[in-house]
């Protein structure tokens, strides 16, 4: 008999540059938690915007990546930042984000907004030690390119 998991289908985004065991464990957690994992793989476009420069990784790559990762049942290319308008073509259950969000002003909004639609945020155990902004910065340090990283989104992690 098939294991009963609380939701059908969770939507876990991400950047997913440099992709590392951060990215996994938030995966291998939301594929535990539902029938049928998305993961929303953001466009190169709007990190550029959000974080100021290009992903190290190009889209078709990470999305190739993510997709190839067991715990996925699909990836969807996010193009627009507002995740309700994601829901509106995904139609997911839940959403998964890291704790690092939880009790933040966007965290807070992300909560207000998927409830007036039905969807439940769950947060999983942030990866502190690694991280790809981290990773990034010691590339720049190796390559001699030590110009500052952009402002940090959270948003994206």
């Amino acid at each position: 008999m098939a294991e009963h998991r609380p939701y059908r289908v969770g939507y876990a985004p991400g950047a997913y540059d440099l992709f590392h065991i951060g990215h996994l464990n938030i995966l291998r957690h939301a594929r535990n938690h539902c029938d049928y994992l998305v993961a929303g793989v953001v466009s190169d476009e709007m990190l550029e915007r959000a974080k100021g420069r290009r992903p190290m990784i190009p889209l078709v790559e990470r999305l190739e990546i993510v997709r190839s990762v067991k715990y996925v049942d699909a990836a969807f290319v996010e193009t627009v930042p507002d995740k309700v308008e994601t829901w509106k073509q995904v139609r997911f259950d839940v959403l998964f984000k890291g704790d690092d969000w939880r009790g933040t002003p966007k965290g807070d909004k992300l909560e207000r907004d998927f409830a007036a639609v039905g969807v439940d945020i769950v947060y999983f155990p942030y990866t502190v030690h690694t991280s790809s902004t981290q990773l990034r910065r010691a590339l720049d340090v190796l390559t001699g390119d030590e110009r500052p990283a952009g402002p940090l989104s959270a948003e994206l992690r």
